[in-house]
């Protein structure tokens, strides 16, 4: 009987962490530029030559550019699309959308991974309702993951906020991650599950974490072009992730400009104690 092999997550350094809070630094300005991009009238492809110029334009290597062949420097999923939407030309961006865009960066050898879900000009109670929900699930998860819990606490702590808030299809099969010297590493991190599992958090380790929540069910397919993830049913999906360190004060956030004060002071939560690197 052969024993399940427990995921080797890589350690770092405070000095490594701050490489990894400059590559964060560098997406969550990437995306909140393309947060202000977002309009309708304007294609996929264009929000991907503004990350991938902005990027490049503060000493950053895009992530997801080459990654296995995709094309892209941003993952760019529109409505029913939940994640690894290829930017195109042809994708033109209407009023009532949802558009996830994904962003990730290297800075020396270290990276950072971030997405924000955004709403194309006017959209429905129930669309808006779905992005809340997504996001602050999202820092849920974030809250829970402080030195001395365990993996798992954290993908409960992202389901059971979202089950209080009313009928979402959970999306399965794609989740959190660790990531450093690589965008994915060990291990992965479910959106959903018991708490008191996994590999206990210890000061050093950094993860990204990622609820993708649907309007309706939670199955999902590929579509033929290898990449883009949809829903089965056509309802429409929402997706939100952060880069985050463990420390021995409490989660910092790499990817957010404040590293996560705000929210975590909404939610009653401690985040790590530091200067506001957001200026």
């Amino acid at each position: 009987m052969f024993k399940r092999r427990r995921p080797t997550i890589q350690m770092k350094t405070p000095e490594q962490v701050e490489l990894m809070r400059a590559a964060g630094l560098l997406v969550g300005r990437t995306l909140e530029l393309l947060r202000g991009a977002v309009e309708p009238g304007i294609t996929t492809l264009d929000l991907d030559t503004l990350a991938e110029q902005h990027i490049r334009d503060n000493g950053g290597i895009p992530s997801f550019k080459g990654y296995h062949g995709f094309t892209g420097t941003i993952c760019a999923s529109i409505n029913e699309e939940i994640v690894h939407g290829i930017p195109r030309a042809g994708k033109t961006l209407r009023d009532g959308d949802v558009i996830s865009i994904d962003c990730g960066a290297i800075v020396e050898g270290w990276h950072g991974d971030a997405a924000i879900t955004v709403p194309v000009g006017e959209i429905t109670d129930e669309l808006r309702r779905l992005l809340e929900v997504t996001e602050t699930s999202l820092w849920h998860g974030l809250a829970a993951g402080r030195a001395g819990a365990r993996l798992t606490d954290m993908s409960h702590a992202i389901e059971a906020y979202i089950r209080s808030q009313g009928r979402y299809g959970i999306v399965e099969g794609y989740g959190g991650h660790g990531i450093g010297t690589e965008m994915h590493m060990d291990p992965l991190i479910p959106n959903h599950g018991e708490a008191g599992h996994g590999p206990v958090l210890e000061p050093g380790m950094c993860f990204a974490v990622e609820p993708m929540v649907n309007l309706g069910t939670k199955e999902t397919r590929e579509l033929d072009d290898g990449w883009t993830v949809v829903t089965t049913d056509g309802r429409y999906s929402a997706h939100f992730e952060h880069t985050f360190a463990v420390t021995a004060d409490g989660p910092r956030v790499l990817t957010a400009l404040d590293e996560g004060r705000g929210w975590f002071q909404k939610l009653g939560a401690t985040a790590q104690n530091g200067t506001d690197s957001s200026s």
